[in-house]
């Protein structure tokens, strides 16, 4: 059984991310969602809030897909639950520059067990990010570009709640 990882912070889940989810359900048999738990990086919503999100999206593929969280390393999490596909969306040539370090990292550091996947953003979401998504909806922009419909509305709640 193939097993594939996509990690991110998901701060909010975007539609290219989910497009990112759907597409690596042709290549995997089990598909993981993994949140990252990063304290480092300063986001909207909590690690809950993110999960809620995702398990809102993805519905009827539940079946072959899990939403879990993590913090640590990448392979370690991958170990644990017995994954050996790294799947990571691009969306420009910068992201494939960064993400190639991080594949050849990755490979070394489980010698040789884990790959990684690239997966190309579809056009419509190539320069789509979380940020841009916050952004948006802390003036009031339309995000039914961005986001899904059934968060569209909770991330325009907690845009509210930011600004006060």
């Amino acid at each position: 059984m193939k097993i594939g990882v996509y990690a991110g912070s998901f701060d909010p889940i975007t539609k290219g991310h989910y497009d990112v989810i759907k597409k690596s359900l042709k290549i995997t048999d089990k598909l993981i969602v993994a949140v990252m738990n990063n304290s480092n990086k300063k986001g909207w919503f909590s690690l809950e809030e993110r999960k809620d999100m995702i398990k809102l999206l993805i519905g009827e593929d539940s079946d072959r897909i899990e939403v879990k969280s993590f913090d640590g390393l990448l392979i370690n999490f991958m170990k644990e639950n017995g994954a050996d596909i790294i799947i990571r969306g691009l969306r420009a040539v910068s992201d494939y520059e960064y993400e190639l370090g991080y594949a050849f990292a990755n490979h070394d550091l489980s010698y040789g067990e884990i790959e990684t996947v690239f997966i190309p953003a579809a056009r419509e979401y190539m320069y789509l990010s979380s940020s841009s998504v916050r952004e948006a909806a802390m003036v009031g922009a339309r995000l039914d570009i961005f986001v899904d419909d059934k968060i569209a509305e909770i991330v325009k709640e907690k845009a509210k709640t930011i600004k006060g």
